[in-house]
């Protein structure tokens, strides 16, 4: 975990202007209460929205990096929250959780051997009254994935989403032997995610590399626009058969207690949810509006 050492490196003058774009209350809320997790060594630092240390005992390198690098992180929370409202449906569809835990976000980041620049992000709940004094129950409500230096995402940021999905259930499949009372008991079902992850990555990335980058859904035609639509709907055909499975091994477990194993599954299970529900809302949904808004003309 170098997170922290890798910001500190990063001179703020040298990042891309945040253009301002309008919030919602969510998501303003989101912003004025998200906490930090950087880790630095074998720890991980919980920070404040003010930038106060609150668990472990203060670091050197973190105090650096609040007194110095203020803006940074500044600007760091403010890109999380931008790619949030923009790229993202973790907020809305988790709203209600936010909105019981007063608009608390934290966000774990986990830098992807960029030299700091790209950063995987777990994003979690919790109780402010109870965050220190029983952290451990925090509620996962996602991830995401950010570059400081570059805001605009190609297909819709799908390509790394589902690479994501991939390296979540390998790692899935390889706690199974030490978490699992049984693990030769549930083969067939790892062996169908294994398959079924296969599948999506292979079909997910040939349809992408048959679509724009970047879609300018004002200069692309109605025909094109319909197509586009079918297309990025086709992957998530894929994935709701894979939500389908991995919900019948979540129930399974849940039945035999393998309550060492379930938490995982159902985590990679919300991966999964998420991701739907962004190509309902984000890609399909808004798709589908502008091209029901062309037919109205």
């Amino acid at each position: 975990m170098n997170e922290v050492e890798e910001l500190l490196k990063i001179d703020p003058k040298e990042l891309p202007p945040i253009h301002p774009i309008v919030l919602d209350d969510l998501h303003q809320k989101a912003l004025k209460n998200l906490y930090l997790e950087l880790g630095s060594g074998p720890l991980l630092h919980l920070l404040s929205p003010s930038y106060s240390q609150l668990q472990p005992s203060p670091s050197a390198a973190v105090s650096e990096l609040v007194t110095k690098k203020e803006a940074l992180l500044d600007f760091l929370k403010e890109l999380l929250v931008q790619n949030l409202a923009v790229y993202s449906v973790l907020v809305q569809v988790n709203s209600y959780f936010i909105e019981q835990n007063n608009y608390l976000v934290l966000a774990r980041l986990g830098e992807r051997d960029s030299g700091g620049r790209r950063y995987e992000i777990n994003y979690y709940t919790h109780s402010p009254v109870e965050l220190l004094s029983h952290y451990e129950d925090k509620i996962y409500i996602g991830r995401d994935f950010v570059d400081l230096y570059n805001f605009r995402r190609k297909y819709f940021g799908i390509r790394e989403l589902i690479a994501s999905l991939k390296f979540q259930s390998e790692k899935l499949i390889d706690r199974a032997a030490d978490r699992l009372k049984k693990p030769l008991e549930y083969k067939s079902f790892f062996q169908e995610i294994r398959e079924s992850v296969g599948e999506i990555n292979g079909e997910s990335l040939a349809i992408l590399e048959s679509l724009p980058p970047y879609l300018d859904s004002a200069k692309v035609g109605e025909t094109d626009l319909i197509e586009i639509n079918a297309q990025y709907r086709a992957i998530a055909h894929y994935l709701i058969e894979l939500n389908d499975e991995v919900g019948e091994f979540e129930n399974l477990l849940r039945f035999k207690m393998e309550i060492g194993f379930v938490r995982y599954v159902t985590k990679f299970k919300k991966d999964l949810t998420n991701l739907i529900n962004l190509f309902n809302i984000k890609i399909n949904g808004a798709l589908c509006a502008k091209i029901n808004g062309l037919r109205q003309k």
